[in-house]
């Protein structure tokens, strides 16, 4: 029979904070017994709206959801991509008004974590308190290298960076290996987060796909010559700070 705390949801966070820090049994112990509240939701549901002035913080236990913003005319920007073991709004903590949304891409489990909870957490065990800080500074890397792509990398470029960045934080948590990951996003999706056009981002996957690059089945994305796609769009994984890297 598996033990309470092989079958306690709260594992994917587990696993998310050793894939960039170590934690002590203790700690380990202490996150796994957060209180928490699960729901199912919808693909493409809020899970916090901007302006909302949320009392807990929302871990993803599975599926897949991403930060975005309406501006004029409907138009979206999608900031980041966030998958299972991620607190994408772990900011309503300290910043207590959201600036921006988080909702659900694919159909997706999530945790709601009280507030309180999280504080008393962080003030017992600094050392947890250390890695969440971590993980916002990555956060921050990453906003910053998708800013960089944004303004100074070609479409193909960029396209092959996310494609890169999500397999490596997918495979850090158990979630891809062999260079094959999910990919349950729409070229929608895409293009919204990499402010490119719905046409752009078809034609940069078809080039790909005829320079044998990679390979979209589904909703898998195998990325069939990872040396070459790092070398064009210049991706240093060391933003990621992961524990775990992509084995040759």
């Amino acid at each position: 029979m598996p033990s309470t705390s092989d079958t306690n949801p709260l594992n994917v966070l587990i696993r998310k904070l050793e894939s960039i820090a170590t934690l002590s049994p203790e700690e380990r112990e202490a996150v796994l017994s957060l209180p928490v509240k699960t729901r199912t939701l919808a693909p493409r549901q809020d899970i916090v709206r901007d302006g909302d002035k949320p009392s807990q913080c929302c871990l993803l236990l599975s599926g897949w959801a991403c930060r975005y913003k309406i501006i004029a005319e409907g138009r979206r920007q999608i900031f980041s991509f966030h998958i299972a073991g991620d607190i994408p709004d772990l900011q309503s903590l300290h910043i207590h008004t959201m600036d921006h949304s988080l909702c659900t891409l694919t159909q997706a489990t999530v945790a709601f974590i009280p507030h309180g909870s999280m504080r008393d957490l962080t003030a017992r065990f600094p050392g947890v308190a250390a890695t969440l800080w971590r993980d916002t500074l990555i956060d921050s890397a990453t906003f910053r290298e998708w800013m960089i792509g944004m303004g100074r990398r070609s479409a193909f470029e960029r396209v092959a960076h996310l494609f890169c960045e999500l397999y490596l934080k997918l495979q850090a948590v158990g979630l891809a290996e062999s260079y094959r990951c999910p990919l349950p996003v729409t070229q929608m999706d895409l293009s919204d987060a990499l402010g490119l056009s719905n046409v752009h981002v078809n034609r940069t996957l078809q080039e790909m796909r005829g320079k044998s690059l990679i390979t979209l089945r589904g909703q898998t994305l195998v990325l069939e010559a990872w040396d070459e796609l790092t070398r064009v769009s210049e991706f240093d994984p060391t933003y990621l700070h992961l524990e775990q890297r992509a084995a040759g």
